[in-house]
């Protein structure tokens, strides 16, 4: 083994991904599109500020995680291939657990509102699935590097 964490490299790579994908969220469809809020069963003040926490969350999230991507780097611990597969993972578990979790089971917000939904959920899971997919075939291969 040449000293390089793979575990914790695709973990804290991982808090990186949901960061940046909640981020991604965030800004484009809450504020850039409009379409929704994080709560939207409520007044329209009350959707900002759940989207102003969620914004806190994903900053928190952003922070501690490039943090720890540095600090393994620092110690020459990081395993690069592990850390990409971890931010793919990350990423996909954000729109994995936002598309059922959060539009379908806790009915928080949908995609959008007035429009069939059918096409947005497809498209919100199957990006999910593909970046998970890439994440899955990433961590097998730096499991054998």
């Amino acid at each position: 083994m040449d000293g390089r964490d793979r575990r914790r490299s695709a973990w804290v790579a991982a808090l990186v991904g949901v960061g940046v994908m909640a981020a991604v969220d965030e800004i484009v469809f809450h504020q850039v599109l409009g379409w929704h809020h994080f709560y939207d069963r409520s007044t329209p003040e009350v959707g900002l500020v759940t989207d102003g926490l969620l914004h806190a969350a994903e900053l928190i999230m952003l922070v501690a995680g490039i943090f720890l991507v540095a600090d393994l780097s620092r110690r020459r611990a990081l395993h690069r291939g592990a850390a990409v597969a971890g931010f793919l993972l990350g990423a996909s578990g954000f729109q994995l657990v936002d598309g059922v979790v959060v539009h379908k089971v806790l009915r928080l917000h949908q995609v959008r509102y007035d429009v069939e939904l059918l096409p947005y959920d497809a498209a919100w899971l199957a990006s999910a699935v593909l970046l998970a997919l890439a994440g899955v075939l990433l961590l097998l291969r730096a499991r054998r590097t």
